[in-house]
């Protein structure tokens, strides 16, 4: 359960969007934490806060953080509209916590939206990408911008990983190659709120005007090393999700050569479960071409059963690497760069491509 903290701010260090890191004095130390001041107010040097800092302590995927939970002696004001005004947003994410955030929802009554989502039927045939871990995003969109510089890439933040939008500095450094963030489910703090995976791609299509779409969870990833205990199975059902509404699902798969784990090298047993065996709709799947020859085989062979449900195709991966070196934000998977995982990146890049091309049909 939580383990409390109570400690004083010593030192404002790093800002990105959404979010500020802080030294925070404890009994026995020092601690770095983060605050998300839309949630907490904005803190300051010799505030008191109080901390959960159960994952930090246990050494779990926080990014290193023990999280502000509250600053007692200067609680933020109440936001400008009353809770109780017809365009007061009621949306309600991370329900029942107690920091459950009550936002505009674009597809509930009050928003400017509601008209076009409530009207709108499809897609439209729409590429939608879809990964299962948040470090594909970047490689993604630099797949796509590879050949469709113009395109408008939406990005939908799933609930699978950190909830908050604010976590993620990769989408403080992407804000101009996106159009927009939706975040949906239980996740919250993107460019728009969306109560489910379905609303939030239409509203992709209809709201954003996007051209692809991409849907992974925020960053962190839940896993047991159980077949079915990880929080990418998310991904399968992502792809009924776009294929349902008359979107192009496009699987961006998890490949490497340099995982520790077995059951992550080749193609991972993420991909081959959620594309294998929860996804019911036809997806593309991608594999770059340029792989090392063994990797290349390992990859033919894992994929050999998926291919009688899904379309699995080789994407020429000219141009990537310059790409991805390119990207406005740091590559990292697992605490791995670019050179320590190319595969994988390369996989997303290709993917990404795909999904651009299809633009310009």
């Amino acid at each position: 359960m939580v383990r409390w903290r109570a400690g004083t701010v010593t030192a404002l260090r790093r800002r990105w969007t959404g979010a500020v890191e802080l030294d925070v004095e404890v009994t026995g130390g020092t601690m770095r934490a983060l605050a998300y001041p839309a949630l907490v107010g904005d803190p300051e040097v010799g505030d008191r806060v109080l901390l959960n800092a159960g994952a930090l302590l246990m050494g779990l995927g926080t990014g290193g953080y023990a999280l502000v939970v509250a600053l007692p002696d200067r609680l933020p004001p109440d936001p400008p509209e009353a809770l109780d005004s017809r365009d007061a947003g009621h949306l309600v994410k991370a329900r029942y916590t107690p920091l459950q955030p009550i936002l505009l929802g674009v597809d509930e009554e009050a928003s400017p939206h509601h008209e076009t989502l409530a009207t709108a039927a499809d897609l439209a045939g729409l590429p939608v990408v879809t990964a299962d871990l948040h470090s594909a995003l970047p490689a993604i969109v630099a797949g796509v911008r590879a050949d469709a510089p113009q395109a408008r890439v939406a990005y939908l933040l799933t609930d699978g990983g950190a909830l908050p939008a604010w976590f993620s500095r990769t989408l403080a450094g992407l804000r101009d190659d996106l159009v927009g963030t939706i975040s949906v489910g239980q996740a919250f703090g993107g460019d728009l709120e969306a109560s489910t995976l379905h609303s939030g791609l239409l509203a992709a299509r209809h709201v954003l005007g996007a051209d692809v779409a991409v849907v992974a969870q925020g960053p962190g990833n839940l896993g047991t090393g159980t077949p079915w205990g990880f929080s990418g199975v998310a991904v399968g059902e992502a792809v009924n999700a776009i294929a349902t509404l008359g979107g192009r699902p496009v699987g961006s798969l998890r490949i490497s050569a340099a995982d520790p784990r077995p059951r992550h090298r080749g193609v991972s047993h993420h991909s081959l479960t959620a594309y294998g065996r929860v996804a019911l709709a036809r997806a593309e799947l991608v594999v770059p071409d340029g792989l090392e020859p063994a990797l290349a085989a390992e990859v033919d062979a894992a994929l050999a059963p998926l291919a009688a449900r899904h379309r699995v195709l080789r994407v020429d991966t000219t141009g990537l690497d310059e790409a991805l070196r390119r990207s406005p934000v740091t590559l990292s998977t697992m605490g791995r760069g670019l050179d320590a995982d190319h595969a994988y990146f390369l996989a997303a890049a290709a993917a990404g491509r795909h999904a651009g091309l299809l633009t310009r049909q």
